[in-house]
């Protein structure tokens, strides 16, 4: 399972260990949750101070690492089974500026009906911010412990996560993560980025609520894995089921004279400010 391949190593040697195996799907919690109701061993604000530190190390980790990103749109039929779907490859390129960007490798062609995965809605999806928690964020949520729930061999703590105040040159993010109570990271989220002006959804897709998984890598990082949404498209005969699923594997350390680690304080910042909302 992608939150557990190399968690049963927490006490081995940490450092670069090359290319990760790629994640399997996890099992999929469906939410609502309900966590069990307790007392954390240790303090809620402290658990929070220390889950946020780490979103600002993974942050600037993520930046060092080359990796391929998959993203995947299915239409789904009556029998669950998906009878359309289109997938586009990438991998992460770091221009002169230290600007972050995607590189299309490859995918597969559109046999979708009524969706279309075009650029404009893949450049969306990019400027999610992987780690929404970081220290600096902080101040502008509310996060308020809900109890402890088991997530696949881990057992977490479960916080509710819901912005302060909104505006419309943002979007925040509103929904729960889950936090290892051994490692203290956050190591699944779920929810969706919302501004005054509505939810934020890529371009022509229907999508808002993203359940995202992560998985250690080089034995440290908390680094996304798996994330999937899904949700439903009007056509002239009703409605049908999409769905959306986005895969990171491969993770491989850069060079630090390589452009990707020169960027990697751009690239840092890129995946925790808020983000330009788009509502749906």
């Amino acid at each position: 399972m992608a939150l557990i391949a190399g968690a049963c190593s927490r006490g081995a040697a940490q450092g670069p260990v090359g290319p990760q195996t790629p994640a399997s799907p996890p099992n999929v919690i469906r939410i609502p949750a309900t966590p069990v109701p307790d007392i954390p061993a240790i303090p809620s604000d402290e658990i929070i101070r220390r889950f946020a530190a780490q979103e600002d190390e993974f942050a600037r980790a993520r930046a060092g690492y080359a990796y391929r990103k998959s993203v995947r749109v299915e239409e789904i039929g009556a029998d669950g089974k998906p009878t359309g779907q289109a997938e586009v490859i990438s991998t992460p390129v770091v221009s002169a500026d230290g600007t972050r960007s995607q590189r299309s490798t490859g995918g597969q062609d559109s046999t979708l009906k009524v969706l279309s995965l075009e650029r404009d809605a893949l450049e969306a999806l990019a400027n999610i911010p992987a780690f929404p928690l970081t220290t600096s964020q902080l101040s502008k949520y509310d996060i308020v412990y809900a109890g402890t729930q088991p997530v696949d061999e881990l057992t977490t703590y479960v916080f509710r996560v819901t912005p302060k105040q909104l505006d419309r040159a943002h979007a925040y993010f509103t929904g729960l993560v889950w936090v290892d109570n051994q490692d203290l990271a956050i190591v699944k989220t779920y929810g969706k980025w919302i501004s005054e002006i509505g939810d934020m959804s890529p371009p022509a897709l229907p999508f808002t609520m993203y359940e995202t998984y992560r998985q250690p890598v080089s034995n440290k990082y908390w680094l996304p894995a798996y994330s999937r949404s899904d949700s439903s498209a009007s056509t002239k005969s009703g409605t049908i089921q999409v769905r959306l699923v986005i895969r990171w594997d491969n993770y491989t350390p850069v060079s630090p004279t390589s452009p990707a680690a020169s960027g990697a304080s751009a690239g840092a910042a890129s995946t925790s400010e808020p983000v330009s909302p788009q509502p749906h």
